[in-house]
């Protein structure tokens, strides 16, 4: 599995990418288990008041999570490129430009070490 991560103004947010043969969570609104590779990670907003505060630089935003919204890809890059474009979109949800989200990605084991 591969874990996709968005850095920017010292907050990160990480998703996991379970690749073909790795099983992926099952749960309510999970792609259907043909899927050759499964994106999994929070989703983030902006709001007015309640959420928690999150620190982008020398800024607090108050931010409320949605639950993951996991995607079924065909292969790879497809997948990889989404999980990319994911984690800059949930920095932009909050002001964040895309250019500024440093996206890095790690193969990791199944059960959380580094490979």
């Amino acid at each position: 599995m591969l874990q996709i991560s968005g850095s920017a103004g010292g907050t990160t947010l990480t998703g996991t990418l379970y690749e073909d043969g790795e099983r992926a969570p099952s749960f309510r609104g999970a792609p259907e288990e043909n899927a050759a590779f499964v994106w999994v990670c929070d989703e983030f907003y902006a709001v007015a008041s309640g959420g928690t505060v999150q620190r982008f630089g020398d800024e607090e935003v108050r931010v409320a999570f949605e639950s993951p919204m996991p995607r079924g890809f065909d292969d790879r890059e497809q997948a990889v490129a989404a999980a990319k474009e994911h984690v800059r979109t949930q920095f932009a949800r909050v002001g964040v430009p895309a250019a500024d989200v440093d996206v890095t990605v790690e193969r990791v084991e199944a059960a959380g070490g580094t490979v």
